[in-house]
Protein backbone atom coordinates (compact mmCIF):
# COMPACT_ATOMS: atom_id res chain seq x y z
CA UNK A 1 0.00 0.00 0.00
CA UNK A 2 1.63 3.34 -1.31
CA UNK A 3 1.89 6.40 0.82
CA UNK A 4 1.55 8.81 -1.52
CA UNK A 5 2.16 12.74 -0.93
CA UNK A 6 0.17 15.16 -2.98
CA UNK A 7 1.64 18.85 -3.54
CA UNK A 8 -0.64 20.89 -4.91
CA UNK A 9 -3.22 18.37 -4.10
CA UNK A 10 -6.00 21.07 -3.99
CA UNK A 11 -5.50 22.62 -6.96
CA UNK A 12 -7.48 21.95 -9.89
CA UNK A 13 -5.49 19.13 -11.85
CA UNK A 14 -4.26 18.24 -8.23
CA UNK A 15 -7.17 18.02 -6.77
CA UNK A 16 -8.33 15.76 -9.65
CA UNK A 17 -5.97 13.53 -9.10
CA UNK A 18 -6.87 12.60 -5.38
CA UNK A 19 -10.44 12.29 -6.48
CA UNK A 20 -9.37 9.57 -9.12
CA UNK A 21 -6.62 7.39 -6.94
CA UNK A 22 -9.21 7.51 -4.02
CA UNK A 23 -11.82 6.44 -6.27
CA UNK A 24 -10.59 3.75 -6.94
CA UNK A 25 -9.50 4.50 -10.77
CA UNK A 26 -6.20 3.02 -10.48
CA UNK A 27 -6.08 -0.25 -9.42
CA UNK A 28 -3.00 -0.50 -8.45
CA UNK A 29 -2.94 2.29 -5.78
CA UNK A 30 -6.84 1.61 -5.07
CA UNK A 31 -5.43 1.23 -0.90
CA UNK A 32 -3.16 4.37 -1.25
CA UNK A 33 -2.71 6.29 1.79
CA UNK A 34 -3.03 9.79 0.71
CA UNK A 35 -1.34 13.26 2.41
CA UNK A 36 -2.23 16.21 0.51
CA UNK A 37 0.04 19.24 1.36
CA UNK A 38 -1.46 22.73 -0.46
CA UNK A 39 -0.43 26.87 0.38
CA UNK A 40 -4.39 27.31 -0.02
CA UNK A 41 -3.42 30.22 -2.55
CA UNK A 42 -6.28 31.70 -4.89
CA UNK A 43 -6.24 28.46 -6.88
CA UNK A 44 -6.41 26.47 -3.76
CA UNK A 45 -9.64 25.17 -2.95
CA UNK A 46 -10.71 23.02 -0.11
CA UNK A 47 -13.97 22.23 -1.81
CA UNK A 48 -12.33 20.73 -4.65
CA UNK A 49 -11.41 17.63 -2.06
CA UNK A 50 -14.75 17.78 -0.14
CA UNK A 51 -15.87 13.77 -1.54
CA UNK A 52 -12.96 12.58 -0.39
CA UNK A 53 -11.86 14.81 2.28
CA UNK A 54 -12.51 12.09 5.18
CA UNK A 55 -9.87 9.47 2.99
CA UNK A 56 -7.30 12.16 3.03
CA UNK A 57 -4.75 14.05 5.85
CA UNK A 58 -4.75 17.45 4.78
CA UNK A 59 -1.82 19.97 6.03
CA UNK A 60 -1.90 23.88 5.24
CA UNK A 61 1.59 24.35 3.81
CA UNK A 62 4.11 25.44 1.46
CA UNK A 63 6.87 23.70 -0.60
CA UNK A 64 9.24 26.64 0.36
CA UNK A 65 8.79 25.82 3.31
CA UNK A 66 11.52 23.57 4.39
CA UNK A 67 10.82 22.81 7.90
CA UNK A 68 8.01 21.82 7.14
CA UNK A 69 9.00 19.46 4.35
CA UNK A 70 11.67 17.64 6.46
CA UNK A 71 8.54 17.03 8.65
CA UNK A 72 6.16 15.91 6.57
CA UNK A 73 7.66 14.49 3.49
CA UNK A 74 9.46 10.89 5.61
CA UNK A 75 7.24 7.74 5.42
CA UNK A 76 6.26 8.79 2.11
CA UNK A 77 6.60 6.20 -0.74
CA UNK A 78 5.75 8.46 -3.70
CA UNK A 79 5.65 12.05 -4.17
CA UNK A 80 3.32 14.06 -6.92
CA UNK A 81 4.13 17.70 -7.28
CA UNK A 82 1.50 19.65 -8.72
CA UNK A 83 2.24 22.87 -6.61
CA UNK A 84 2.69 25.64 -9.00
CA UNK A 85 1.78 29.28 -9.74
CA UNK A 86 0.75 28.55 -13.27
CA UNK A 87 -1.27 31.63 -14.89
CA UNK A 88 0.76 33.23 -17.95
CA UNK A 89 -1.02 36.55 -17.59
CA UNK A 90 -0.06 36.72 -13.65
CA UNK A 91 3.18 36.17 -14.59
CA UNK A 92 3.53 38.74 -16.93
CA UNK A 93 2.35 41.52 -14.16
CA UNK A 94 4.05 40.24 -11.46
CA UNK A 95 6.80 37.27 -11.93
CA UNK A 96 8.28 36.78 -8.13
CA UNK A 97 6.23 34.49 -6.95
CA UNK A 98 6.09 32.34 -9.68
CA UNK A 99 10.29 31.87 -9.31
CA UNK A 100 9.80 31.50 -5.61
CA UNK A 101 7.38 28.52 -5.85
CA UNK A 102 7.80 26.86 -9.71
CA UNK A 103 11.73 26.96 -8.74
CA UNK A 104 12.68 27.51 -5.08
CA UNK A 105 9.52 25.52 -4.38
CA UNK A 106 11.27 22.56 -6.24
CA UNK A 107 14.55 22.83 -4.96
CA UNK A 108 12.98 22.50 -1.13
CA UNK A 109 10.63 19.58 -2.21
CA UNK A 110 13.50 17.75 -3.89
CA UNK A 111 16.03 18.17 -1.53
CA UNK A 112 13.50 16.92 1.20
CA UNK A 113 12.54 14.22 -1.13
CA UNK A 114 16.48 13.20 -1.14
CA UNK A 115 16.72 13.40 2.29
CA UNK A 116 13.80 11.36 3.24
CA UNK A 117 14.62 8.10 0.91
CA UNK A 118 11.17 8.52 -0.88
CA UNK A 119 11.14 5.72 -3.93
CA UNK A 120 9.50 7.45 -6.90
CA UNK A 121 8.68 12.02 -7.51
CA UNK A 122 6.80 12.53 -10.29
CA UNK A 123 7.49 16.54 -11.01
CA UNK A 124 4.44 17.85 -13.53
CA UNK A 125 5.34 20.65 -15.68
CA UNK A 126 3.68 22.00 -18.96
CA UNK A 127 4.52 21.95 -22.63
CA UNK A 128 5.11 25.73 -22.56
CA UNK A 129 8.82 25.01 -21.51
CA UNK A 130 9.64 24.54 -24.71
CA UNK A 131 8.09 27.89 -26.06
CA UNK A 132 6.50 27.63 -29.62
CA UNK A 133 6.61 25.89 -32.74
CA UNK A 134 5.72 26.67 -35.72
CA UNK A 135 5.08 22.88 -37.73
CA UNK A 136 5.61 19.67 -36.22
CA UNK A 137 5.42 18.88 -32.59
CA UNK A 138 8.21 18.65 -30.03
CA UNK A 139 9.48 15.27 -28.42
CA UNK A 140 10.84 14.53 -25.12
CA UNK A 141 14.72 15.95 -26.52
CA UNK A 142 13.27 19.18 -27.59
CA UNK A 143 15.40 22.21 -26.33
CA UNK A 144 13.61 24.44 -23.63
CA UNK A 145 12.95 27.64 -24.99
CA UNK A 146 10.76 29.28 -22.37
CA UNK A 147 8.98 32.38 -23.44
CA UNK A 148 7.18 33.73 -20.25
CA UNK A 149 7.76 34.20 -16.89
CA UNK A 150 5.44 31.68 -15.91
CA UNK A 151 7.18 29.11 -18.23
CA UNK A 152 10.84 30.28 -17.55
CA UNK A 153 10.02 29.28 -13.83
CA UNK A 154 8.46 26.08 -14.78
CA UNK A 155 11.59 25.27 -16.50
CA UNK A 156 13.88 26.30 -14.17
CA UNK A 157 11.89 24.01 -11.95
CA UNK A 158 12.34 21.10 -14.09
CA UNK A 159 15.95 21.65 -14.60
CA UNK A 160 16.44 21.69 -10.72
CA UNK A 161 14.32 18.34 -10.75
CA UNK A 162 16.75 16.74 -13.27
CA UNK A 163 19.55 17.52 -11.31
CA UNK A 164 18.24 16.15 -8.86
CA UNK A 165 18.67 12.78 -10.84
CA UNK A 166 22.31 13.19 -12.06
CA UNK A 167 23.95 14.68 -8.82
CA UNK A 168 22.24 12.71 -6.31
CA UNK A 169 19.92 10.00 -8.08
CA UNK A 170 16.78 10.90 -6.71
CA UNK A 171 14.16 8.76 -8.43
CA UNK A 172 12.09 11.49 -10.57
CA UNK A 173 10.01 11.49 -13.69
CA UNK A 174 9.01 14.90 -15.59
CA UNK A 175 5.45 14.60 -17.36
CA UNK A 176 4.53 17.84 -19.73
CA UNK A 177 1.29 18.62 -20.60
CA UNK A 178 -0.86 21.24 -23.09
CA UNK A 179 -4.09 22.93 -21.85
CA UNK A 180 -5.99 21.24 -19.29
CA UNK A 181 -9.96 21.50 -19.16
CA UNK A 182 -12.55 20.44 -17.18
CA UNK A 183 -15.01 20.99 -13.53
CA UNK A 184 -13.10 22.39 -10.60
CA UNK A 185 -10.99 24.92 -12.54
CA UNK A 186 -10.37 28.11 -11.27
CA UNK A 187 -12.52 30.61 -13.60
CA UNK A 188 -9.55 32.83 -14.82
CA UNK A 189 -8.58 30.05 -17.39
CA UNK A 190 -9.80 30.45 -20.73
CA UNK A 191 -12.65 27.62 -21.25
CA UNK A 192 -14.34 28.32 -17.29
CA UNK A 193 -14.15 32.36 -17.99
CA UNK A 194 -15.64 31.62 -21.11
CA UNK A 195 -18.46 29.38 -19.72
CA UNK A 196 -19.29 31.35 -17.05
CA UNK A 197 -19.59 34.83 -18.43
CA UNK A 198 -21.69 33.65 -21.19
CA UNK A 199 -23.69 32.28 -18.27
CA UNK A 200 -23.51 36.06 -16.78
CA UNK A 201 -24.70 37.36 -19.77
CA UNK A 202 -21.05 39.48 -20.31
CA UNK A 203 -19.22 39.38 -23.56
CA UNK A 204 -15.67 37.23 -23.86
CA UNK A 205 -12.35 38.28 -24.62
CA UNK A 206 -10.10 37.19 -27.19
CA UNK A 207 -6.26 38.80 -27.94
CA UNK A 208 -4.98 39.22 -31.43
CA UNK A 209 -5.79 37.73 -34.36
CA UNK A 210 -7.23 34.17 -32.78
CA UNK A 211 -4.96 31.79 -34.38
CA UNK A 212 -2.66 30.85 -31.64
CA UNK A 213 -2.62 26.99 -31.91
CA UNK A 214 -3.21 25.06 -28.12
CA UNK A 215 -3.17 21.13 -27.41
CA UNK A 216 -6.25 20.36 -25.11
CA UNK A 217 -6.37 17.32 -22.76
CA UNK A 218 -8.96 16.78 -20.21
CA UNK A 219 -8.29 16.73 -16.84
CA UNK A 220 -8.81 12.44 -16.50
CA UNK A 221 -6.48 12.27 -19.42
CA UNK A 222 -3.67 14.25 -17.83
CA UNK A 223 -4.07 12.65 -14.21
CA UNK A 224 -4.14 9.06 -15.62
CA UNK A 225 -1.22 9.56 -17.74
CA UNK A 226 0.64 10.57 -14.53
CA UNK A 227 -0.49 7.70 -12.78
CA UNK A 228 0.99 5.74 -15.91
CA UNK A 229 4.28 7.20 -15.13
CA UNK A 230 4.51 7.49 -11.54
CA UNK A 231 3.74 3.75 -12.07
CA UNK A 232 5.97 2.29 -15.48
CA UNK A 233 7.97 5.51 -15.97
CA UNK A 234 12.13 5.40 -15.74
CA UNK A 235 13.80 7.45 -13.71
CA UNK A 236 14.83 10.60 -14.84
CA UNK A 237 12.79 10.46 -18.05
CA UNK A 238 10.05 13.16 -19.41
CA UNK A 239 7.40 12.10 -20.76
CA UNK A 240 4.64 14.12 -23.07
CA UNK A 241 0.94 13.66 -21.71
CA UNK A 242 -1.30 14.90 -24.80
CA UNK A 243 -4.61 15.56 -25.50
CA UNK A 244 -7.35 15.13 -28.18
CA UNK A 245 -7.86 18.57 -29.97
CA UNK A 246 -4.99 21.18 -31.66
CA UNK A 247 -7.12 23.97 -32.19
CA UNK A 248 -6.37 27.38 -32.84
CA UNK A 249 -8.45 29.95 -30.45
CA UNK A 250 -10.80 30.84 -32.90
CA UNK A 251 -11.85 27.11 -33.29
CA UNK A 252 -11.96 27.00 -29.70
CA UNK A 253 -14.06 29.91 -28.85
CA UNK A 254 -16.85 28.40 -32.10
CA UNK A 255 -17.07 25.60 -30.08
CA UNK A 256 -17.51 27.02 -26.39
CA UNK A 257 -20.08 29.28 -28.02
CA UNK A 258 -21.87 26.72 -29.53
CA UNK A 259 -22.21 24.73 -26.48
CA UNK A 260 -23.41 27.51 -24.49
CA UNK A 261 -25.73 28.33 -27.22
CA UNK A 262 -24.16 32.11 -27.88
CA UNK A 263 -22.79 33.97 -30.72
CA UNK A 264 -20.14 35.81 -32.42
CA UNK A 265 -21.41 39.12 -31.06
CA UNK A 266 -20.97 38.02 -27.68
CA UNK A 267 -17.01 37.94 -28.53
CA UNK A 268 -14.61 40.97 -27.52
CA UNK A 269 -11.39 41.69 -29.68
CA UNK A 270 -8.44 42.91 -27.37
CA UNK A 271 -5.01 43.59 -27.73
CA UNK A 272 -2.41 40.75 -27.84
CA UNK A 273 -1.06 39.50 -25.14
CA UNK A 274 3.00 40.53 -24.78
CA UNK A 275 5.11 37.18 -26.10
CA UNK A 276 2.61 35.28 -27.14
CA UNK A 277 3.29 32.01 -28.09
CA UNK A 278 1.93 31.12 -31.47
CA UNK A 279 1.49 27.27 -31.07
CA UNK A 280 2.41 24.09 -28.59
CA UNK A 281 2.05 21.22 -30.34
CA UNK A 282 3.54 17.38 -28.12
CA UNK A 283 4.45 14.19 -29.45
CA UNK A 284 3.27 11.79 -27.03
CA UNK A 285 4.59 8.28 -28.38
CA UNK A 286 7.06 7.48 -25.32
CA UNK A 287 4.33 7.39 -22.99
CA UNK A 288 1.83 5.86 -25.67
CA UNK A 289 4.64 3.14 -25.23
CA UNK A 290 4.15 2.63 -21.48
CA UNK A 291 0.28 2.22 -21.80
CA UNK A 292 -1.45 5.51 -22.21
CA UNK A 293 -3.73 6.99 -24.81
CA UNK A 294 -6.29 9.86 -24.27
CA UNK A 295 -9.75 8.59 -23.73
CA UNK A 296 -11.81 11.57 -23.65
CA UNK A 297 -12.63 13.35 -26.94
CA UNK A 298 -12.76 17.07 -26.72
CA UNK A 299 -16.50 17.73 -27.86
CA UNK A 300 -17.55 15.52 -25.34
CA UNK A 301 -15.29 16.65 -22.74
CA UNK A 302 -16.06 20.45 -23.31
CA UNK A 303 -20.04 19.81 -23.30
CA UNK A 304 -19.51 17.75 -19.85
CA UNK A 305 -17.35 20.38 -18.82
CA UNK A 306 -19.91 23.29 -19.56
CA UNK A 307 -22.77 21.23 -18.18
CA UNK A 308 -20.55 20.53 -14.74
CA UNK A 309 -20.45 24.66 -14.34
CA UNK A 310 -23.64 25.29 -15.02
CA UNK A 311 -24.43 22.74 -12.41
CA UNK A 312 -22.32 24.34 -9.86
CA UNK A 313 -22.79 28.14 -9.86
CA UNK A 314 -22.20 27.81 -5.91
CA UNK A 315 -18.75 26.58 -6.60
CA UNK A 316 -17.80 29.46 -8.98
CA UNK A 317 -19.52 32.55 -8.40
CA UNK A 318 -17.65 32.99 -5.08
CA UNK A 319 -14.61 33.09 -6.67
CA UNK A 320 -15.48 35.00 -9.48
CA UNK A 321 -16.82 37.72 -6.86
CA UNK A 322 -13.16 37.76 -5.03
CA UNK A 323 -11.69 38.38 -8.13
CA UNK A 324 -14.27 41.05 -9.59
CA UNK A 325 -15.00 38.37 -12.82
CA UNK A 326 -11.24 37.77 -13.11
CA UNK A 327 -11.10 39.87 -16.77
CA UNK A 328 -7.95 41.13 -16.35
CA UNK A 329 -6.23 37.76 -16.14
CA UNK A 330 -8.16 36.07 -18.17
CA UNK A 331 -7.86 36.33 -22.24
CA UNK A 332 -6.81 33.90 -25.06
Amino acid sequence: MPRVLVTGGAGFIGSNYVRELLSGAYPAWRDAEVTVLDKLTYAGNPANLEAVKDRLTFVHGDICDENLLADLVPGHDVVLNFAAESHVDRSIVSSAEFVRTNVLGVQALMQACLDAGVSRVVQVSTDEVYGSIDTGSWDEETPLAPNSPYSAAKAGGDLIARAYVRTHGLPVSITRSGNNYGPYQYPEKVIPLFVTHLMEGRDVPLFGDGRNVRDWIHVDDHCRGIQVVAEHGEVGEVYHIAGTAELSNLQLIQRLLDACGAGWDRVERVPDRKGHDRRYSLSDAKVRRLGYAPRVAFEDGLLRTARWYEANRDWWEPLKRRTGGADVHSRL
